[in-house]
């Protein structure tokens, strides 16, 4: 299964040339032209320079299987169009930093574990790139989840050695649930109950786990049980805007403190149903965006962020794009705040 070719939604207005006007669909390249550029600039003797990788994961059978609403196969080229035309600065709009799409994998019909597999390969390709610095991975259902980590699992990041250690890692998942449930099958529902019996089968640490805007009326008893046996943390959506932006950074910053590599993962139906319509199931509170964006941002500016996905967009619900755009914005201030810090830690900001 190879991964489909996306160039045609990178598409917008154009105002002028250089970077002062620069946006995504003037400045992301294909992973196949940047083999091309790589190597002239190899021939050249050039350096590559660091990368921001993306890559598209279609499926929902995850969703179908879960019993929710199915359309999330959609979701990256829907998410690549409300992209497209944002405004990028700083690093990002010059050749400092090059913006590599790998396409999209797709699930065919009800064959899951096979696009699963596929969009771990092309996750661990992406994350071992020259230069590499962040993977986005445009979902998808929630399903998502397990082939980013199964394609972490199998990046470079996570290779041992004589005398060389994985890093500590854990993953935060934006989300209104858990999605810690045990299935005869994996479903969107799943992903985080797989990771955590799959990191004790490898006979490694505890997985490093926490959920950040956690509905309390979506997720049952068990569920919750589940979670305090596995050692997850959470803060509920009610906490959250209780906390307001300041106590998101602090729960997202004490989870971070001690990891050395940190995958975060979005599920959009964390948002407020009024700004987020087009998601297998709506919020009835939600987080609101700034919040959630200030969770985002502080994530990024930890400098331990490698991976993260952005999942269960359903355009086919999505009134006049609100959810696209919004998840948009989200991956911008990732990426923006990671070269941000990044342009900052080196005196170029």
């Amino acid at each position: 299964m190879t991964a489909q070719p996306t160039s045609t939604l990178w598409t917008g207005r154009h105002d002028g040339e250089g970077a002062q006007h620069a946006r995504w669909h003037e400045v992301v390249v294909s992973a196949h032209q940047q083999q091309i550029e790589d190597a002239r600039a190899a021939d050249g003797d050039e350096a590559g320079g660091e990368q921001v990788s993306l890559l598209g994961f279609s499926t929902d059978e995850g969703v179908r299987r879960n019993g929710g609403r199915v359309g999330a196969a959609k979701g990256p080229a829907a998410l690549r169009r409300a992209l497209a035309p944002l405004a990028l600065h700083g690093p990002l709009a010059s050749s400092e930093v090059r913006i590599t799409d790998y396409g999209d994998v797709v699930t065919e019909g009800e064959d899951l574990e096979a696009g699963q597999t596929a969009a771990a390969e092309t996750t661990a390709a992406a994350l071992d790139a020259a230069g590499s610095q962040l993977s986005v991975v445009l979902g998808g259902g929630h399903e998502t989840a397990w082939s980013s980590y199964r394609g972490l699992m199998s990046s470079q990041h996570m290779q041992t050695g004589e005398g060389v250690r994985p890093p500590r890692w854990g993953v935060l998942n934006v989300d209104a649930h858990f999605d810690l449930r045990s299935e005869s099958r994996p479903t969107s529902g799943t992903p985080f109950l797989q990771m955590a019996e799959a990191e004790r089968a490898a006979g490694r640490e505890p997985l490093n786990y926490a959920v950040l805007g956690l509905a309390e009326p979506s997720n049952t008893g068990a569920l919750f049980a589940q979670a305090r046996s596995l050692g997850v943390r959470w803060m509920t959506d009610a906490e959250c805007a209780e906390a307001g932006a300041a106590g998101v950074r602090r729960f997202v910053e004490g989870f971070c403190a001690d990891l050395e590599l940190l995958y975060l993962t979005i599920d959009l139906d964390v948002l407020p149903a009024d700004v987020a319509p087009g998601v297998s199931a709506p919020a009835s509170m939600g987080v609101a965006t700034p919040l959630v964006a200030a969770a985002v941002r502080a994530a990024a500016a930890t400098g331990k962020l490698r991976l993260l996905d952005v999942v269960e967009l359903n355009p086919s619900l999505d009134q006049d794009g609100r959810t696209a755009k919004t998840a948009a914005r989200l991956i911008d201030e990732a990426v923006r705040t990671l070269f941000h810090e990044r342009a900052q830690f080196h005196g170029r900001a």
